[in-house]
């Protein structure tokens, strides 16, 4: 048992003073940093650059001499931050401005002999949806209003006939959440699932090059003269799964503090998404539990493959296939995230390499039977076993294989060998 912590400590600790993991590890913390403070840091960027009054407001040209104030006193009536200012510039300089960049838009208003509003939005931006929609929506509101004059219809007999009709949805089945629990669960499941996808990705990637860095050098030949290659294996997954877990604990902490510090500075929006106080606890454990199995079962096939190749260069080709099983498994749970309830994403959840991913989109979006994770989990846990096993018997006879690597047929042989 000596052994194997020895080499446990080994490849945790060597990999932990890597300059690329200190590194990666500084720049993931200052992203997430950034990422719960983006608005602070782009009203400081405006306020510095002095962008944010010009990007306040909105020039009109109005032809018809009325319609100027309505849209001021609605938009206005909305709360809208937008300060309208009536040009008396032409069309031309506008335009010309709009081109140059000194103004990022501009809108014209007219009136017809039907007394229907004619407005004209003129913008660069080629994602300028926002506000054309803002004022599309209060100029129909004016349009509403004159209409009526026109008519003669009181203020109540307008209201009338834009009353809502009173429309109310109940899912009755079992598996059903409300929509802000959807919400929630869906913002939620969609960062641990990157999470779990990165990791898999990552971690597994890491063992095999490592594997292989060791065979390349010609070490794993002292090593495995003084410990069993199974023991060898196993401390190099524990090794590095627990680097793993200590690099995601910090990214959490992290994530905890920057996001709490953002939410004492801004409230409502997407923040509020992302309260923990309302989160349910059993995500959070589904989700530590098939990250965990997640990283094991790949890790596992990672050793088994790495021990297969002599050289560094022939890592990335040899594990493509496992790459590919992860990969579709995140496009699955991709799927699965507008409608969780779809027929493969079900049957995909059972299946071991998908199950980690696929199955936990399923719990955090759904109501589930207990039995379902449940059966899940107890399908990974054999998997896990039996590919542990054929993993050991390979991995013993493939650290002493040497030579150019012929893909997934060294398999044979390196169980032939190990049994030698």
């Amino acid at each position: 048992m000596r052994d194997f912590w020895i080499i446990f400590k080994q490849a945790f600790v060597t990999k932990a003073k890597a300059k690329s993991f200190i590194i990666t590890t500084a720049i993931m913390v200052a992203a997430i940093f950034i990422f719960a403070n983006i608005g602070s840091i782009i009203d400081g960027v405006k306020n510095v650059t002095g962008d944010d009054k010009s990007a306040n407001e909105l020039n009109v040209i109005d032809n018809s001499d009325v319609l100027f104030p309505l849209l001021k006193a609605e938009m206005e009536a909305d709360d809208h931050s937008l300060t309208l200012v009536q040009s008396d510039r032409t069309v031309a300089e506008l335009e010309k401005e709009v081109e140059e960049g000194d103004i990022d838009s501009f809108v014209t208003l007219d009136l017809n002999e039907a007394n229907t509003i004619q407005a004209k939005y003129m913008t660069k931006s080629v994602i300028d949806f926002d506000l054309p929609s803002q004022l599309q929506e209060a100029l129909q509101s004016i349009q509403t209003q004159m209409n009526a004059q026109q008519l003669s219809l009181t203020g109540e007999q307008v209201q009338s006939l834009f009353s809502p009709i009173q429309f109310e949805q109940k899912n009755v089945s079992p598996s059903a959440k409300s929509e802000e629990e959807l919400m929630q669960a869906s913002i939620l499941v969609y960062v641990l699932m990157f999470v779990i996808y990165m990791s898999v990705i990552m971690y597994s990637s890491m063992i095999a090059m490592e594997v292989a860095t060791e065979k390349s050098s010609r070490v794993m030949e002292i090593l495995i003269s003084s410990v069993s290659p199974v023991k060898h294996m196993f401390a190099k997954v524990f090794g590095i799964g627990t680097l793993g877990i200590v690099q995601i604990i910090i990214y959490g902490l992290a994530g905890y503090i920057a996001f709490n510090t953002a939410k004492a500075n801004e409230t409502g929006g997407f923040l509020d998404m992302l309260n923990l106080s309302n989160m349910n606890v059993a995500t959070l454990v589904y989700a530590v539990v098939f990250f965990l199995l997640g990283y094991f079962l790949y890790a596992t096939l990672a050793a088994l493959l790495g021990s297969l190749v002599s050289r560094t260069e022939d890592v990335q080709q040899m594990i493509m296939p496992m790459s590919l099983l992860i990969v579709v498994a995140f496009l699955i749970s991709m799927a699965g995230l507008s409608n969780p309830e779809l027929s493969f994403v079900t049957y995909a959840s059972y299946v071991p390499f998908f199950t980690p991913l696929v199955m936990f989109l399923r719990v955090g979006m759904l109501n589930l039977p207990l039995w379902e994770p449940l059966l899940a989990i107890g399908i990974m846990l054999v998997t896990l076993f039996l590919l542990g096993w054929f993993g050991a018997r390979v991995y013993r006879g493939g650290v002493l294989m040497y030579g150019p690597s012929r893909s997934l047929k060294d398999i044979k042989k390196a169980v032939q060998l190990g049994k030698e």
